[in-house]
This record gives C-alpha cells, structure tokens and sequence, in this order.
C-alpha cells in the first residue's frame, strides 16, 4: 500500500471514530440525566477505574498505555459534558453566586486586620497599602492570624505567601491546610532590607545580628561577608529592630527596614545589605466569608490529586485548554500519610467566565479535599 491508500483508510477509521464519539457522548448525556435524577455525583471513581481496566485489555500490552491516555481525555471531555447538563446546583456555586451578589462594589478603606509582628513590620506595610485607616491586631505568629480570622476576632488578616528571593513562605502554606478562610485580595510589596543598630554602634562592633529566617536569607550574600557575626533568627524583621532598641548590649544589629530606623531611633549601617535589588513579597489578605470584589482576575485553589503518574499533567492539561495562565504551583505533603501532598494552584482566570466556573465546579466534584480559595485581584 503507498501513503495515500493508508491515509484512506485512517480517515475511514476517524470517521468511524467520530461516530461512535457522538454515539458516547449521547449515552453520556443519559448518564447525566439520571444522575441529576437521582442526586448522584458525576465522578464516580470505581466506574472509570474499572472501563480503564478493560479497556487496557482490550488494546494489548502494546497500545495499553496510549489507550490509557486516550481515554483519560474521553472521560475528561465526558465529565464536563454531564457537568454541563447537570447544572451548577452545587454548594461551591452557589456560593460563588451569593459571593458576587452581595460583596460590595469596592474594597473597604477601613477595617480591624490581623498582622504578625509589630509596628514597622512588612506586613503592617502591606496592610496600610491595602487599607487607608486599618485598626491593626498584631500577632506573634502566622497562627494566630488565621485563628483570629477564623473566630471572627478581625475581619481582615494579611499574610506574606512568597518572595521573589527566598520562595514560598513554606509556614504560611502549612498553615493553610489546617484553617478556613478566603483570599479576597492580594498586594506585591518592594522589600529594602538595611543593617540597623543604635546610634552609637559601629559596624566593626556587630557582633550579632536578628532578623526573621527569610530576611536573613534574603541578604545571606553579605552576611556571609561579615566575619565572627552570629546570625539569630527571631519573630520578624520589625521585632528585630525594636529587640535592638530595647537591648542594653551595643554590639547587636538588626536586618530591618528604613521605617523601622526611624521607628525605634536606630541608625542604618549599611542600605545594601540584600541579595538583589527587586526583591518583592506577595502578601495575601484574608477573610472569613468569600467576596469576590469586581475586576478579580486570580483564583487560588487547593486540592489533593492521586498518586499516579500522569495525574498532576492531566489537572495542568484541563487549565491549558481554557487558555489559563498557571502562575503558581506548590506542593506541601500531608502530615501522616503515605507521600500524599496537598497542591496549591494560582491560575490567572476570572470567576464569572463560564467556562472557568465549571471547571471549578469539576474539580469539587472529582478531587479530594478541594479546597476553593478565592477569586481577587493583586495590587502591584
């Protein structure tokens, strides 16, 4: 046979394809209506696992896996055709509807927010950018600003998430999996690290110098430079400062910010500490109750995915095809269990798309501890 007589017969085989497609999707669309009847979910795991089986089978050791993969887009494909007969008369879309419908129009100015730390930390900055008249609650740790959201204590927490030097705050991921709440806007922040100490301390006289773990990593390149210094990690950069200035020893330092100098009447001994000059952390701002504020254009969602290969491509395949822009993907395993980890997505996508409403409602229905985040916008 030459080319084009094979080519005849694989347009006659896809013709043959496509007909029996439709013919699935049909039987599908049966499938989906007496599962609506009946109150059944749409994913049914057993199910797909077993036609895989079979199918596996059928095609022999040598196109198994090619028919494996196959048929995990079909199942795909007929997932979010049931979805779609079905309807949104899920919990999550509801929600999301009463979300859009009743949050206000604009951010509010003012509000009681959780920080961790105290006066001049980078938190405290983000917060005022955030609001213009916070009534800010500080907190000794990333804790207490989730619980004092959760229980209501404050409206608003805000939250370093990731810096553009030193990474994912790896505290804040961890944390997340152990309370609710909803990320309803997000802020970029430039951060300037400085050397600071009291006025009458020289550089030569350091000994010792405190600043939060990811403040002294972020500078490690000239604090490695500094010869017989101990590096104490402590609570937050603005602690540090203020730890400084209340200390009766001279020979101590702190890796803080400008606004902390002037804060706590220290004095800066060095401005170009940091590692890099664009060094940024992405703050999150917390609340109790979804809203979804208009021009939100991020989504963040957490969910647990089986431990098979393939399955962490097929969730990034179905973000591809909507045209969404994965912007941030962590991995933070679930304490006593056997390498099962807990992903964290941030996609650039808006809640009211159709499309992107659904697939949300897909993933609630098909994954394990899903876990909707919210949809906001990030103040640059």
């Amino acid at each position: 046979m030459n080319l084009d007589d094979i080519r005849k017969d694989i347009d006659e085989v896809d013709k043959g394809l496509t007909q029996l497609f439709v013919k699935r999707m049909k039987l599908a669309e049966e499938v989906a209506v007496y599962k609506k009847e009946n109150g059944m979910r749409v994913f049914d795991k057993s199910r797909e696992r077993a036609v895989r089986n079979k199918i596996s089978k059928l095609a022999g050791e040598e196109m198994a896996d090619y028919a494996d993969v196959l048929y995990n887009s079909i199942f795909d494909i007929s997932r979010a055709y049931q979805h779609q007969i079905i309807g949104s008369d899920s919990r999550l879309a509801d929600k999301i509807d009463k979300a859009i419908e009743e949050t206000p129009k604009t951010f509010p100015k003012r509000a009681v927010v959780a920080c961790q730390g105290v006066e001049g930390s980078y938190s405290q900055m983000a917060c005022d950018r955030l609001f213009t008249n916070p009534d800010i609650v500080y907190m000794n740790d990333f804790a207490g600003v989730f619980r004092a959201v959760e229980l209501g204590l404050c409206k608003y927490g805000v939250l370093p998430i990731e810096n553009s030097t030193a990474g994912s705050v790896n505290e804040v991921y961890d944390l997340m999996k152990k309370h609710s709440f909803y990320i309803v806007r997000g802020i970029k922040l430039k951060v300037s690290h400085h050397l600071l100490a009291k006025k009458n301390t020289k550089l030569e006289d350091v000994k010792e110098i405190f600043s939060k773990d990811i403040a002294l990593s972020q500078c490690s390149e000239y604090l490695s430079s500094l010869s017989g210094v101990k590096l104490t990690v402590c609570e937050n950069t603005a602690k540090a400062a203020q730890m400084v200035a209340d200390s009766d020893r001279n020979d101590i330092a702190a890796v803080s910010s400008a606004s902390c100098a002037n804060l706590y009447g220290l004095r800066t001994l060095n401005d170009k500490i940091q590692n890099s000059d664009a060094n940024y952390t992405r703050f999150i701002c917390i609340s109790k109750d979804l809203e979804i504020y208009p021009g939100s254009d991020k989504i963040s969602m957490m969910f647990s995915i089986d431990h098979k290969p393939g399955a962490l491509y097929n969730v990034i395949s179905r973000f591809a095809s909507l045209g969404l822009n994965l912007t941030k993907l962590e991995s933070r395993p679930i304490p006593g269990s056997d390498f099962e980890f807990l992903f964290y997505f941030d996609i650039n996508a808006d809640v009211h798309d159709a499309q992107v409403k659904k697939l949300l409602l897909e993933f609630d229905d098909e994954f394990d501890k899903f876990n909707y985040l919210g949809s906001y916008s990030e103040v640059v």
